[in-house]
């Protein structure tokens, strides 16, 4: 149907896709969904989308990318690199995935992002998780981790204004302009 592609369109074919992954039942594994929460708080230009993608992102978002129109997709997740809790480090990917980074719990991203490093840009901004509680669940991040949420906002705007040319005096959160989720 139409309409179905034109939405389809909207939030996922644009230049650059930004995406949380992990899922917030399982503790620090919630740090991209909540860094994705802090990024709609600002405006972006058309092509950028910030997308928070849940535990969906390999299976339903990275999946129908379409490299001939997103050209970068900037990861945030919680990511095992081996630093203290609530480390960022960011990895711009080759294909394949360099052998230090591992998924923080079972069924993670790194397959699916081996399968899309050779036709899209990936970056991954990682958190250094304290705890992995999967299967145990656990609603909030750890202390660390919930520290590193601004550090992470400020990579991403950093990242864009490299890449893309949007300055960050040119992305305004939007309470600062007045929009918010009920305009």
């Amino acid at each position: 149907m139409k309409g179905d592609t034109d939405n389809r369109e909207f939030l996922l074919y644009t230049e650059t896709v930004i995406a949380g992954c992990g899922n917030p039942l399982f503790g620090d594994d919630g740090f991209g969904p909540a860094v994705a929460e802090a990024l709609q708080r600002f405006y972006f230009p058309e092509n950028i989308r910030v997308i928070d993608a849940g535990t969906s992102g390999p299976a339903m978002i990275f999946d129908i990318l379409d490299p001939a129109a997103t050209k970068h997709l900037i990861v945030i997740d919680c990511a095992d690199f081996g630093a203290q809790p609530g480390t960022i480090r960011v990895f711009n990917l080759s294909y394949p995935v360099p052998a230090g980074i591992r998924d923080a719990q079972p069924g993670g991203i790194i397959a699916a992002l081996n399968d899309l490093a050779p036709h899209i840009k990936i970056t991954i901004i990682g958190c250094q998780p304290r705890e992995n509680t999967w299967p145990e669940l656990k609603i909030d991040l750890s202390d660390e981790v919930a520290r590193a949420i601004p550090m992470a906002t400020r990579t991403v705007l950093e990242l864009l204004d490299m890449d893309t040319g949007c300055p960050l005096c040119c992305i305004l959160q939007k309470t600062a302009i007045g929009l918010t989720g009920d305009n």
